[in-house]
């Protein structure tokens, strides 16, 4: 497996080099300077303005400008955001830990909800359970994800007064006291996102299971006398799982990118608000760091989800 995964990583270096240049030839082409509110800002002299585009190479050709963000980056360096005057990685871990819990819980929500409710519907097809099963699922991926919050809202934030609808990272709490408004204040954005996930989920593990057991391996399984339990944890989920990962892994970034208007419905400080908040001020270093981490998640979940291929099915092997 080493040796696979040394394979892969190698691999993945030409692609995101190439989705990087991509990326930074795009935001360098498009409209908008970071240092356009300067350039109509009279208490700012031309001089000053000059000397700002020359120190950061706005004016340099593009190609010029990759290759010195391309070395500024492999020896960590991220760039300086000029909407907030600080470095752009700490810009970015300060909102890094807030999306992880969030995506991280409504992911685990939507997995606990998606994988018993699907294997369970697709063991008794067309029973009343499955067509309930069904119905919600499609309600639920139907719906989008700022109408639905924008419901739990209304509901328990004004009407019930039980939740706040507004996400604060700094809570002037401390020992379970602050645990317990974190996990308060995240309540309604992780169920957004987990029951948006969990409907999508149940219909590919709905369908996987379906597949699996109708395969002889299955048959045979039962035909030596094995129970229901086992040939459904054994040989029909563990089997059924595979696509359903590949599913999960390859969401992962859609789910990133879905979690911002999740934060910005729920005022979220992550980093989809972080997104957002640079496209509006042309801040083109936090732009260029946030796409390129999404680009690098895409390739991460890609390989995570080969390696959950091996473990799920033994005969997969890593050569």
């Amino acid at each position: 497996m080493a040796t696979y995964l040394i394979r892969r990583l190698l691999i993945a270096i030409p692609s995101l080099l190439g989705i990087s240049l991509i990326l930074f030839t795009v935001l360098a082409l498009a409209p908008g300077d970071p240092f356009g509110e300067l350039a109509t800002n009279p208490n700012v002299p031309p001089e000053v303005r000059a000397a700002l585009r020359a120190k950061f190479g706005m004016d340099d050709p593009v190609m010029v400008r990759y290759l010195r963000w391309l070395a500024a980056m492999a020896q960590g360096d991220w760039g300086f955001s000029f909407a907030s005057r600080i470095d752009v990685d700490t810009l970015i871990l300060q909102r890094v830990p807030t999306t992880l819990f969030v995506i991280g819980s409504s992911q685990v929500l939507a997995l606990l909800i998606a994988v018993p409710v699907g294997i369970y519907a697709a063991l008794r097809p067309y029973s009343v359970f499955d067509q309930i099963a069904n119905t919600l699922a499609f309600v639920g991926f139907s719906l989008p994800t700022f109408f639905t919050g924008l419901l739990l809202i209304l509901l328990f934030s004004i009407h019930l007064g039980w939740l706040p609808f507004v996400y604060q990272a700094d809570i002037a709490a401390t020992g379970w006291r602050w645990y317990w408004e974190h996990v308060r204040q995240a309540i309604m954005p992780v169920t957004v996102l987990g029951l948006f996930q969990a409907a999508s989920y149940t219909r590919y593990v709905r369908s996987a299971v379906l597949d699996v057991a109708r395969l002889d391996y299955v048959t045979t399984a039962r035909a030596k006398g094995l129970s229901d339990g086992a040939v459904t944890r054994r040989h029909i989920t563990r089997n059924a799982l595979i696509p359903v990962v590949t599913l999960v892994a390859l969401q992962m970034p859609a789910v990133f990118g879905g979690a911002i208007v999740t934060e910005q419905i729920f005022r979220v400080p992550g980093i989809g608000s972080l997104l957002i908040t640079a496209m509006l001020a042309n801040d083109t270093p936090v732009i260029m760091a946030v796409t390129f981490v999404f680009s690098c998640l895409v390739v991460a979940f890609n390989l995570i989800a080969d390696l959950l291929y091996g473990w799920l099915d033994p005969r997969i092997s890593f050569r």
